[in-house]
């Protein structure tokens, strides 16, 4: 494996570079900003049928930084929940086998009866993908976005820091099997939501061609409120066959 970065197709693929990753917070200001502009635009998204959806926050966010997504969807006539673990610390909040997010899961199913569908935003998506192989039969589909599940973390601009906010290491035996687990093709059907101008992980580790995948132009951070991300969202979980592809 190399250490600094993934290789794909023949490909070396390393960080988003300084210049990309020095415009993300000037971005994200600018998709803030977005938001109620676009707002009247996006609410003429397919109307939801209410199944339960759970989202999953991204490196150290908790269910606030789903806030705009939950009362997009929630607006739209989906059931939607966070996922109530706090801040996402990796095994720190969803235990060292996963079994506090499983428990989640498991308790999210039973009240409503029916599969969940998982939504999650970066290291979220990732947990959201390990959910769906270890528990398929709760588990509608999964969605995630700006999720680089697909190839080396060393090939982003983020995995010193999650090493020190979890506490693993990501070339450690047991992250690289979970890594290689969650990468695998999922028993349930998939959308990976993308963009190739991110400036904290390379695009090219967040989706594969083992599911349906939508580019977008998009910053990392602040991408789950970006207006075409809720699009994409929408178009998805209301079943249209073209949301946005790249």
């Amino acid at each position: 494996m190399d250490t600094l970065s993934d290789r794909r197709d023949g490909m070396v693929l390393t960080p988003p570079s300084k210049a990309q990753w020095a415009a993300e917070l000037p971005r994200m200001v600018g998709t803030i900003a977005r938001i109620p502009v676009e707002w009247p635009e996006l609410m003429k998204a397919p109307a939801g049928d209410g199944r339960p959806v759970m989202l999953l926050p991204g490196l150290f966010n908790s269910d606030r930084s789903n806030v705009v997504m939950k009362r997009y969807l929630t607006a739209l006539g989906y059931r939607v929940e966070g996922w109530r673990l706090g801040r996402n610390r990796g095994a720190k909040a969803i235990g060292s086998e996963g079994e506090k997010l499983l428990a989640r899961l498991e308790a999210y199913h039973s009240d409503a009866g029916e599969p969940v569908t998982l939504i999650g935003v970066s290291l979220g998506g990732i947990m959201a993908r390990f959910l769906a192989h270890r528990a398929p039969a709760m588990v509608r589909e999964v969605i995630t976005v700006s999720s680089p599940f697909a190839g080396d973390p060393h090939a982003t601009n983020v995995w010193r820091a999650f090493e020190w906010l979890t506490g693993e290491k990501v070339d450690s035996p047991d992250v690289v099997a979970r890594r290689e687990e969650i990468a695998r093709p999922l028993p349930v059907p998939s959308t990976a939501i993308w963009s190739a101008s991110d400036g904290l992980v390379n695009g090219a580790l967040c989706h594969d061609p083992q599911c349906r995948e939508i580019e977008i132009v998009s910053s990392h951070m602040g991408v789950q409120m970006h207006p075409d991300t809720l699009r994409a969202v929408a178009g998805v979980l209301g079943g249209e066959k073209d949301s946005g592809e790249g």
